[in-house]
């Protein structure tokens, strides 16, 4: 059976914006206002994530503004993500959507089966991580260091990271596809105890961690990626995407979620 969902590709936006846009289309389908939606994005300036439960004390504030880094905490959970020269992709509907109905793991499972598709059509050999993958305690601040279950590698290295968010009969899961660039740069804008320490931090996500354009070894068009993906989530999961934009109480619900969360100090400061 094919359904029916929405396609939406934003212009950048900044990290504040984008975590609200994703929640807003959340509650929006939970509500059965529109439909499920799959959204790409990017991150204008590039802005630093935290899990939602994850301390800001492990974000070192003054490198982030040295940098010219945006600070956001996430909706979902995991730990922290550098969002620069990646596309960024969203799944929002309501927990009754058979592709994300179940616990976590199992609308994971059909989601990376989809982006696994999508990546071997850019020409990249993936793997997923096993489902009994776990983030254990003594991993450092930075998401890309390991892959939790399901996720996406390429020769061992993980590719996407994504989490999710299941709440008030919706459910959110994102993820983060770095295209190219340094992927330790994340470690700049981490609080860390010593100069050694971040050079070992370093050199470990570099060993664990990759982009698109290191294992293609050329440059890919974002659009292209885009392409690739929407065309592997139709083909997988049996979707028939019609392109969409906000709706008008959609886009009161960003506003409301900019000024009542993802600006707002007592949100983003959590300890």
């Amino acid at each position: 059976m094919t359904d029916r969902w929405r396609l939406l590709s934003s212009a950048p936006l900044d990290g504040a914006t984008n975590m609200a846009l994703d929640e807003a289309l959340a509650e929006s389908a939970g509500a059965g206002e529109s439909l499920p939606t799959l959204r790409f994005y990017q991150w204008a300036p590039p802005c630093l994530s935290l899990g939602r439960n994850q301390p800001l004390s492990e974000v070192d504030l003054a490198a982030c503004q040295r940098l010219g880094y945006d600070i956001v905490r996430r909706p979902t959970g995991g730990r922290s993500i550098l969002h620069t020269d990646e596309l960024t992709y969203s799944v929002t509907g309501p927990a009754s959507e058979p592709r994300l109905t179940g616990g976590v793991l199992d609308a994971y499972l059909r989601l990376a089966e989809a982006l696994e598709l999508g990546l071997e059509r850019m020409g990249l050999a993936v793997k997923k991580a096993p489902g009994d993958t776990r983030t254990g305690a003594d991993v450092s601040a930075a998401c890309f260091e390991v892959p939790s279950a399901y996720e996406i590698t390429v020769n061992g290295r993980k590719l996407i990271g994504s989490a999710q968010s299941r709440r008030q009969g919706w459910v959110l899961q994102h993820g983060s596809l770095p295209l190219t660039g340094d992927i330790t740069r994340v470690v700049d804008g981490l609080a860390v105890a010593s100069a050694d320490e971040r050079e070992a931090l370093r050199l470990t996500l570099g060993q664990r961690a990759t982009t698109v354009e290191a294992e293609l070894g050329k440059p890919i068009d974002i659009h292209a990626a885009m392409v690739a993906l929407a065309g592997a989530f139709a083909e997988h999961l049996h979707l028939s995407f019609e392109p969409g934009e906000l709706s008008a109480r959609e886009q009161q619900r960003v506003e409301r979620l900019l000024s009542e969360r993802y600006r707002h100090p007592a949100w983003t400061g959590k300890n």
